[in-house]
This record gives structure tokens, sequence and C-alpha cells, in this order.
């Protein structure tokens, strides 16, 4: 009885054993989350925030010096070319010149009628040094017909002859710019014109718009080409975007724009119509330094947008560089690299065999499946590290 108990024993043990070896040897069932490669349209982008801006905006100037009236004209106020008057401006007379001024002022004159009469010398000294060149080559030519001398002697001549005349051009250009300081100097020492002194001048708006900016609204004196308002036409917008310059490279003119997230519902579009040739220096938010290139477009329908959009306005713009209306793809998620391929698991029932791909273009979402892979193949998203080839899943 006793060498039962004991051979029970050993076969409870036995039996203990061989349940832990099934168990460790059993596959490893993985649970996986799957989708599905898919064939139809696909379109990557170049995604930047962009900002709307007047295409051609026009600063009202002060066109004389004086005392401009208060401003009445608010941002937003309708303009009408060269009808609505922006600004009134009273005219002042110039200062007077002190006498040290005065005196300055007459000696540079005579210093300038001086090189103006040196000027005129030189004038008629390189004229007359091209009369006697021209009549040099006339002799020469005519001992040429007649053998009396050689062709290099003619060339010679010929020679001295565009010299002569380039110095006179020379002497004539000499003789303009002296006379242009003469009256310039002549100008500043003319009598002040003091009867011009309270004459009241409007200024009208250049181009029929809206006001951008009002500049200077109180009353006060300014001086010639001092700023008072910026107008523009608002039905004229476009979008502006800086793009890295390493984006900018694949962007065309004329490539496809979509605007979105500029507080309405609806997607609006345009397209490139420049890439700027020249980047700038940008630094990032978090302290890069950044080249960018600005990027300019057109929308297709700017009167639409004007009346929704203003200058200066925040959108969220997507340039399409590259768009297919059939092809495989799968999410990002779905590919993984394995050595230096891409990779996917394939889901074959429930086991999952890892399968090399060859990927395309690529955007935020999908990538594009160029081979190894078909559309309806079901495959892993974003497996796990642990997943192995011919592993067994199980789909959540």
């Amino acid at each position: 009885m006793r060498g039962w108990t004991r051979y029970l024993w050993w076969l409870l043990g036995l039996g203990l054993v061989a349940a832990l070896l099934v168990v460790a040897l059993r596959p490893q069932v993985t649970a996986v989350d799957t989708t599905t490669a898919v064939r139809g349209p696909m379109t990557v982008t170049i995604d930047e925030e962009g900002e709307t801006r007047i295409r051609r905006r026009f600063m009202v100037s002060a066109p004389v010096t004086g005392r401009v009236e208060r401003i009445d004209l608010e941002p937003g106020d309708a303009v009408v070319a060269n009808t609505t008057v922006v600004a009134r401006i009273r005219a002042e007379a110039p200062p007077l010149l002190d006498a040290r001024t005065r005196t300055e002022l007459q000696a540079s004159l005579s210093t300038a009628r001086s090189t103006l009469g040196q000027a005129r010398a030189e004038e008629q000294r390189a004229r007359s040094a091209r009369d006697q060149a021209e009549r040099e080559l006339a002799r020469e030519r005519e001992l040429d017909k007649g053998g009396l001398t050689t062709r290099q002697a003619v060339e010679t001549r010929e020679t001295n002859l565009q010299a002569a005349e380039e110095s006179l051009k020379a002497a004539t250009f000499a003789v303009a710019a002296a006379s242009s300081e003469v009256t310039r100097i002549e100008a500043r020492l003319r009598p002040d014109v003091l009867e011009a002194s309270g004459r009241l001048l409007t200024v009208t708006s250049p181009v029929s718009g809206v006001v951008l900016r009002r500049l200077r609204e109180s009353a006060a004196v300014v001086p010639a080409g001092e700023p008072l308002v910026e107008v523009g036409d608002p039905s004229n917008l476009e979008v502006v975007a800086d793009l890295l310059s390493t984006d900018a490279v694949q962007v065309a003119d004329g490539a496809v724009v979509r605007l979105e997230r500029w507080g309405g519902d609806d997607v609006l579009t345009g397209r490139v119509r420049r890439v700027e040739p020249s980047g700038f220096m940008k630094i990032s938010a978090l302290g890069v330094e950044e080249q960018r290139v600005n990027v300019v477009i057109d929308l297709d329908d700017r009167a639409a947008a004007a009346t929704r959009l203003g200058d200066g306005y925040r959108t969220e713009v997507r340039i399409v560089t590259w768009e297919a209306d059939d092809v495989v793809q799968v999410p990002l998620g779905a590919l993984f690299r394995r050595g230096d391929q891409w990779s996917v698991f394939v889901i074959d029932g429930d086991v999952a065999h890892a399968t090399t791909v060859e990927i395309g273009h690529r955007n935020g979402e999908m990538a594009e499946v160029v081979s190894g892979l078909t559309a309806g193949t079901e495959v892993v998203l974003h497996p796990p590290d642990t997943l192995a080839d011919q592993a067994t899943v199980q789909k959540r």
C-alpha cells in the first residue's frame, strides 16, 4: 500500500510538470488593433499658418510742410479715388536763412559757377579735339585710297576719333552736372515766397477702398512727406505664408492651396502666385533660428473672401505639392522599420506576417504603397515592439 502511494505522488508530479510545459509552450496571443489598406485619392500638402493682406496699399503723406487739420476719417471708412478728402493742410512758408547759412551758400554758388565755367571750357576743348580727329581721319582715308598710307594708320585715326567723341560726351555730362549744382544753390538762395503761406491744400485718396490706418489724428504741424493715412482696396486681397526654405523648394507657381480655420465653416481655395526668391531668418517659438521664405497666394474668389476677411487676418494654409486619384495607401501607424526597409504586419487568420512594402508619398495620416500590398489587405495598426513575425494575434 505504501509503494502505491509513492507511485501516485510520482504520477501527480509528472502530470504537473507536463501541464506546466503545455502552458509554457503554448503560442502567446497578442491583442492588436487592425486596419485595412484602401485604394483611393491621396493628397500631400505643406501646412503652415498664413496671413491675409491687401495687395496694393497706399500711404498718403503731407505734400508740403504745414499745419494739418484734424483727420476725421477712421479705419474702415470708405474712400473714393480722387474724390474723398483725406486731409487738409494749411501750408507754411519755408524758414528764413540765417546770415551764416546764406554766406556759405553764396560761397558755394561762386564755387559752383567756377566749376561750371571750367566744365564748359573742357567741353569746348574736347569738341575741338573731336573736330581735329575727324579731319585727320578724312585725310588718312584719302591717302589710303591712293595707296600712300597703311591700313594700320587709318585704324589708328579711327580709334583716335572714337576716343575724342567719348571725351566730348564726358565733358558734356560734366557741364550738365555743374549747371544742376548751380541751379540747386540758386534755388536755396532765392527769396522766400511768403505769399504761399496760409494757402489751404486738400489731399484726396489715390485709390478707391477703405482706410486701413490713421497715423495722424489731431491737428499738428507736420513736415513734407509725413505719413497721414494708409488706404487700400479690400477686394484686392491675397494671402502670404512663410514656409521653411526646405519646404518652399517643393512648391511650384500655380499650386492649389486650401485655406482652413480662417473663422468660417467652408474651405477657401487659391493658387500660389509667387515663391519669393530670397529668404529671411526667423526665430521660432522654441528659440530656434529658421530660414523662411514667403509664398504669396491668390484667392480664387477674392470678392467673396473680402466680405468676410480683412487685412492681417490669420488662416491655416495647405499647399498641395502632390495628389493622385487612385493609389493604395495605409495609415502611417501601420508602418514600422525593419532594417532599412518599411514593413507592415499582414493578418492571415489569427497569424501576423511581417511583410516588406515600398512606400511612396506620405502626408500627415496616410502613406502611398507602391508595392508589397494590395487594397483590402488587413494589417496591424500600431504594432507593439513585442510582436514578432508569425505571431498569433487576437483582434480587439
